[in-house]
């Protein structure tokens, strides 16, 4: 089992991220908040790994810190819910905001993650719901904000401008949180991107 590669990053795309250690190109499949955290190419990288063998392939599959990994083996322990489906919810969703959900049985919000119906989000909480503790699900009162509370007015129009050119409701959700929703929609939007690019 490979659990974690350190080299220089070679390659990413809108899904995968290629690390490059001692010559050998390692490809990891990995979260849109992995891969946002990611160095620019050529710079040195280090991602915690798993690794799912099949008859026909070896997969890699990276995240960028120990919270998003342990949340990933605990989703894809679920029957019937593989590893593209694990990738796909913390995609869309923090592992705070996935235990906020399981702990409190919210599986219409756990659905809403990119390719996950109403039946498997059921799934997994009932599964998961015994495993996440709820010291795990605790937030902060910032974190409602893109959880619980759904946006008004310019902090509406603003996650749904960052959405336009890429960014997940997720992602968007979580940066507008942090900025004043008084501003005008477009400085909200200048300042979001800002705010991740620093």
């Amino acid at each position: 089992m490979i659990y974690s590669l350190r080299g220089k990053l070679i390659y990413t795309d809108a899904k995968t991220a290629v690390v490059e250690c001692g010559g050998v190109g390692y490809r990891c499949t990995a979260t849109h908040v992995t891969l946002a955290q990611l160095p620019k190419v050529g710079e040195e990288v280090f991602l915690y790994t798993y690794m799912v063998v099949r008859e026909d392939a070896m997969e890699l599959y990276g995240f960028y810190d120990t919270q998003e990994l342990d949340f990933f083996k605990m989703i894809i322990s679920v029957s019937g819910i593989g590893p593209k489906t694990g990738i796909s919810i913390l995609s869309d969703f923090t592992p705070d905001q996935i235990a906020l959900f399981i702990s409190s049985g919210d599986a219409k919000s756990l659905s809403k993650a990119n390719g996950i119906g109403a039946k498997t989000a059921q799934r997994i909480v009932l599964e998961l719901k015994d495993k996440v503790s709820h010291d795990v699900a605790a937030i902060s009162s910032q974190d409602l904000g893109f959880v619980g509370i759904k946006p008004q007015g310019n902090a509406e129009e603003a996650i749904e401008a960052l959405m336009s050119i890429g960014f997940t409701e997720a992602e968007a959700s979580k940066t507008v949180a942090n900025i004043d929703p008084q501003m005008s929609v477009e400085d909200i939007v200048k300042a979001a991107l800002k705010a991740v690019t620093n």
